[in-house]
């Protein structure tokens, strides 16, 4: 067992134009000062990074990690999950996806396709250079919008879309692999990689590669009415990153998991600040400790209704609550008694 480390905070939903959000420092100083060890970067947000820059100058990547301790926290990871997202695209979520590119490459499918591809290789690089040893992105989606099987599908479209998706990201993969990094997929709605299932599916056809593993998030699973719990025993063995989020599902007479094209208030399931919702944090918690995780502890802040700073304020002592600092002997180490292989022999009565 291992001790998991944080509490962090993912800053893609902080990070703003107006100070203290528009700079890494301030918004590094801002973090520790509601108590965050460590920060996790958007890779796309130029106000506090630069990914081109990072995956070519170590010297630049020392400023990031200077800056950062000196307001008191460290680096946990880096995000492409804008560009992992524009790894594949299905044609109906183009327009819908075109702004996450960069603006030379929307409007042109195979060009921003091989943008996504070519930051991707960026973030391997970056990663390496920044000392890290996971990344979080998104798989992107070819077979989404097929996930309700009416009309009934034609035999092999799934399967067609899900070669493609391997064959795309194999060779990010193997880049993570060169730079000594874990892709960790944010298992969620509106990827190709949404559950146990597809994740197995992807895994397979990437030859079980030892860089393809998975970012954990609760929430994702709750509104699926999917074991959360289970899906650690199952998969703990792939699980290199933890996004710490609640939801609540409260389905009714009127609407259930689709929610009935509602807004984020108005819909049976939906995205709450840590502690307001239904996630059982506390098994989670002891789940992910008995199985031996010790990366980070990563609050990503969502909620339809409490505002955000309230939300960062409370999510770095909810988190700090939960780690739980393991075992190092035994409870009944008290009661152990000394013996030998002939003593156990003699108390089984074994001649």
């Amino acid at each position: 067992m291992k001790t998991i480390k944080g509490p962090a905070i993912f800053l893609a939903q902080f990070a703003g134009d107006a100070a203290p959000f528009n700079t890494l420092a301030g918004i590094a100083e801002w973090a520790a000062g509601h108590g965050y060890k460590g920060v996790q970067i958007p890779s796309w947000d130029a106000r506090l990074f630069d990914l081109a820059r990072a995956a070519e100058s170590p010297t630049y990547c020392d400023e990031v990690k200077g800056i950062l301790a000196d307001c008191g926290v460290e680096l946990t990871e880096l995000s492409t999950h804008l560009q992992g997202q524009l790894v594949a695209v299905h044609p109906a979520y183009d327009t819908a996806f075109d702004g996450f590119a960069a603006p030379e490459v929307r409007g042109k499918p195979a060009a921003r396709q091989e943008w996504a591809v070519d930051q991707l290789m960026l973030a391997a690089r970056a990663s390496r250079n920044l000392g890290l040893t996971a990344h979080v992105t998104f798989s992107g989606g070819l077979a989404w919008p097929f996930l309700y099987p009416w009309p009934q599908r034609p035999a092999g479209l799934v399967e067609t879309a899900f070669d493609e998706l391997a064959k795309r990201w194999h060779p990010i993969l193997d880049a993570f692999d060169e730079a000594g990094v874990d892709v960790c997929y944010e298992i969620h709605p509106g990827e190709d990689l949404h559950d146990g299932i597809t994740y197995e599916m992807f895994l397979e056809r990437v030859g079980n590669h030892p860089r393809c593993n998975i970012l954990y998030d609760p929430s994702h699973f709750l509104l699926q009415q999917l074991d959360y719990l289970q899906f650690i025993d199952i998969y703990h063995q792939r699980i290199r990153m933890f996004h710490v989020k609640d939801a609540e599902f409260n389905p009714s007479g009127r609407q259930g998991v689709y929610s009935g094209f509602q807004p984020w208030v108005n819909r049976a399931g939906r995205f709450r600040s840590l502690g307001d919702g239904q996630v059982d944090f506390g098994g989670i918690f002891s789940k992910l400790s008995q199985h031996g995780f010790d990366g980070w502890a990563v609050l990503e802040w969502e909620c339809c209704i409490k505002d955000s700073e309230q939300g960062a304020a409370e999510g770095a002592p909810f988190i700090e609550a939960h780690i739980i600092e393991v075992a190092a002997r035994a409870f009944d180490d008290f009661a152990a008694s000394s013996t030998d292989l002939a003593g156990n022999r003699k108390m089984l009565g074994i001649a």
